[in-house]
């Protein structure tokens, strides 16, 4: 870390003053809102904008709108971010008032995971069902990891993120991670679930995952979990999945292989019945991408009602043989 005399000068009179220097503390523990902060701090919501535009304008947070909130974290990147953690190492662990910001943060932090627990066993009868029809969590899990390897990861992306869970389990493999999801419920129980986790380097944003609010090119690592199934056009997801990774990224997909179970359709909101080796493959290279490895994973119960999972990881560079542009896209599922 380097820094002129003035940008030096410029960073610490952002940090250099208590409420901010307390906000910073905050953000470093996760993505917050005004409305969280003002508790948090008692101070007024006007005030709390002004330090939180301020500390904005010194490059040292990010701001990410999400219908009507606003939410802030602490940057993760650059030589101004690198300063700002040097000094809040330096903070005296037992500082009254830091100590009883963090009180305050852990009673935001319960009730937020209240609400998305609330949300999650609403639902939660409706996911149990459809997981009794494939293979066990846990074993898609093991070969998502075993398929991902140990390929160093310096961003990471997971569309569709629901409940955070993708995260979670790669948060040994990456430095940073943002995660997208178009349900709001769902956003909270994933923040809720990074937070008990203690992820700091993963976020949650709300986004359409066919036109993603983030800078292509950006991203070693994209993941796509059971989430194609719903979308009317999911090759157009595959293309903005491609469109995020940088040249050498790879692109992990779990989802259904083919199957008869129309019923999906009315009850879950299946759009598409799973798809093939051939068509995923045909898609995947016409965004550059090359497959590299496929893992079907067959059920192991549910008397002949089962599905079959498939893990596909696809890689973009100049190897990838594209598609020609005139041949039609394959359909799977769908009528």
């Amino acid at each position: 870390m380097r820094l002129g005399v003035d940008t030096l000068v410029d960073l610490l009179k952002a940090a250099g003053e208590p409420t901010r220097l307390r906000l910073l503390t905050l953000l470093s523990s996760g993505d917050l809102t005004v409305t969280d902060l003002t508790e948090i701090l008692g101070q007024s919501q006007p005030r709390i904008s002004r330090h939180l535009k301020l500390l904005a304008e010194a490059d040292l947070i990010d701001r990410y709108q999400e219908g009507a909130w606003a939410y802030f974290r602490l940057k993760q990147d650059g030589a101004g971010a690198e300063l700002i953690r040097l000094l809040l190492d330096a903070a005296e662990e037992g500082d009254p008032v830091l100590q009883r910001d963090r009180d305050r943060l852990a009673g935001v932090k319960r009730a937020r995971a209240e609400k998305a627990q609330a949300y999650f066993s609403r639902n939660a009868s409706e996911w149990d069902e459809l997981r009794r029809l494939h293979v066990n969590d846990a074993d898609v899990e093991a070969a998502l990891l075993q398929i991902v390897g140990t390929e160093a990861v310096e961003s990471m992306l997971d569309l569709g993120t629901g409940t955070g869970r993708i995260l979670q389990l790669l948060s040994p493999r990456y430095r940073r991670a943002i995660g997208i999801d178009a349900s709001r419920d769902m956003l909270a129980v994933a923040r809720s679930n990074l937070d008990k986790e203690g992820i700091l380097s993963a976020s949650v944003r709300h986004g359409d995952i066919l036109n993603l609010p983030l800078d292509a090119g950006d991203y070693d690592l994209v993941t796509i979990h059971q989430v194609l199934h719903f979308l009317e056009e999911p090759e157009l997801a595959l293309a903005e999945a491609a469109r995020m990774l940088r040249d050498g990224g790879r692109l992990a997909i779990i989802d259904l292989a083919p199957h008869a179970h129309e019923y999906l359709r009315d009850e879950h909101a299946h759009v598409r019945l799973g798809f093939s080796h051939g068509v995923m493959a045909e898609w995947l290279g016409r965004q550059g991408l090359s497959v590299e490895d496929v893992i079907d994973l067959p059920p192991q119960s549910a008397a002949g009602r089962g599905l079959t999972v498939t893990i596909w990881l696809a890689r973009r560079g100049d190897a990838a043989a594209a598609t020609p542009q005139d041949q039609p896209l394959a359909l799977t599922g769908s009528r």
